[in-house]
């Protein structure tokens, strides 16, 4: 199995910037797309971005210009910097992995959700 530890959440004024992390670790064969979503209170989870593991990135209109998704493959880790931080920022943000396992009949498909890190931006 593929375990994920996210990290870097926390509180911030508007304006003002975080970096999550999100490190798999397990049985990995390989790491297809590896992304970001997000869920603010009474909404539904929705996709921030995502990057291939050939590096081609993809944004939710509202987060360009101001996310940057990027990962290191030697590492199995993904990061989003979020600058100019916005008061509807405001959400637990998920990190999410699609990609292939080991096991005993081979490699299988296998898609995880992180645990979510909370990210409050205050007005």
């Amino acid at each position: 199995q593929v375990q994920l530890v996210e990290s870097g959440g926390g509180l911030v004024q508007a304006g003002g910037s975080l970096r999550l992390s999100c490190a798999a670790s397990g049985s990995i064969f390989r790491l297809n797309t590896m992304g970001w979503y997000r869920q603010a209170p009474g909404k539904q989870r929705e996709l921030v971005a995502d990057i291939t593991d050939g590096g081609s990135a993809n944004y939710a209109d509202s987060e360009k210009g101001r996310f940057t998704i990027s990962r290191d493959n030697a590492k199995d880790t993904v990061y989003l910097q979020m600058n100019s931080l916005k008061p509807e920022d405001t959400a637990v943000y998920y990190c999410n992995v699609k990609g292939l396992v080991r096991t005993d009949i081979g490699p299988r498909y296998l898609e995880v959700w992180g645990q979510g890190t909370l990210v409050t931006v205050s007005s």
